[in-house]
């Protein structure tokens, strides 16, 4: 029985326009199953994908040739250790079922891997959220609440009030923050390449300017991918920084490359030299000399003479070279020549 309503936007009877560009076409409700692993969230008009469908295509066909391998290899060789001490169907049927445990387990761990990249992306973040609530936890339990909130108030009033310790701990912060900028511009440059294997991220550490970061580089990209002038400045902005500097990082290594992200200008402000405090404290500095009079706490009388290096024996003159002559004026010295 047909429907008397008027097709929306997000209806199953519209016309097939795709709600953003380049997104996945939506299968019309006719009862067949499109094969894109989904979730449906709004009905039946508009779906949102958990994991792209190309992706788990790929670590799904990864994983299947992973499982076979694995199941082979370890099967034979367990096979082949239990034949000493076993009976030889027994050691075949007891390698066969270790094997296929340890593929099952690999074939799990490559399709579960799109999941588990992202806890590995954020485990620095969930470490410490873990560490400051059981820390939390245990200051509360062991002893009174007022112990407990002078505990607080030093470890987070201290670092809030002191200057350096303030800076050195936002510093860190950047840091973390940093990694996960970089992963988008990353996962932006790949997939416009048409590539999967995404850089990755080694260690990251505040500098003066900003943050350091030091990216070891995947098959397929090198550090012209990143140095241009219109992907640092992409990379500026999408890190909330002024500018971006990409270079190498390793003289034998091509693929580990340093990323400078700068923030501000170290050289701003007034550096405060220590020089003066090595001067002798009876030094005048107020005083003005004049270009003739030399500077003070000088004794020229007290330099000794360098002596002229007098010409080394045993080296003769080349020859069809002319002598040095002092140029007159008026004469023509292409005569010497």
């Amino acid at each position: 029985m047909a429907s008397s309503a008027t097709p929306g936007p997000f209806s199953s009877n519209s016309p097939s326009m795709p709600l953003f560009k380049g997104g996945p076409v939506m299968s019309k409700s006719t009862g067949q199953k499109s094969g894109r692993s989904t979730s449906r969230l709004f009905g039946d008009g508009q779906s949102v994908m958990v994991i792209e469908a190309p992706t788990a295509r790929t670590y799904r066909r990864r994983a299947a040739i992973a499982f076979w391998v694995v199941s082979g290899v370890v099967g034979l060789l367990t096979a082949w250790i239990c034949a000493s001490f076993w009976p030889p169907v027994g050691a075949l049927l007891f390698g066969l079922l270790v094997g296929a445990a340890c593929g099952a387990v690999t074939f799990a761990l490559i399709v579960a891997w799109p999941v588990l990249r992202v806890f590995w992306h954020w485990l620095p973040e969930i470490t410490l959220a873990g560490s400051l609530l059981w820390g939390w936890s245990a200051l509360m339990s062991s002893g009174s609440s007022v112990v407990s909130l002078l505990v607080l108030l030093v470890v987070v009033g201290v670092p809030a009030a002191v200057g350096p310790l303030r800076r050195r701990v936002v510093g860190w912060s950047l840091c973390l923050v940093v990694r996960h900028r970089l992963r988008v511009c990353f996962s932006a440059f790949v997939k416009s390449r048409g590539r999967e294997a995404f850089p990755l991220i080694l260690w990251a550490k505040p500098t003066p300017a900003g943050e350091r970061v030091w990216v070891w580089l995947r098959g397929g990209l090198s550090l012209k991918t990143f140095a241009d002038e219109g992907q640092t400045q992409v990379l500026a902005v999408e890190c909330w920084a002024k500018t971006v500097q990409v270079a190498s990082a390793s003289p034998r290594y091509a693929a580990l490359v340093r990323f400078d992200i700068t923030r501000r200008d170290p050289l701003r402000n007034m550096v405060v030299s220590p020089l003066p405090d090595n001067l002798p404290d009876d030094f005048e500095g107020g005083a003005q000399t004049s270009p003739a009079t030399p500077p003070f706490g000088l004794d020229l009388d007290e330099v000794p003479e360098v002596p002229t290096a007098s010409k080394p024996s045993g080296i003769r003159k080349p020859r069809n070279q002319p002598d040095p002559s002092p140029s007159f004026a008026g004469t023509d010295n292409s005569e010497y020549a």
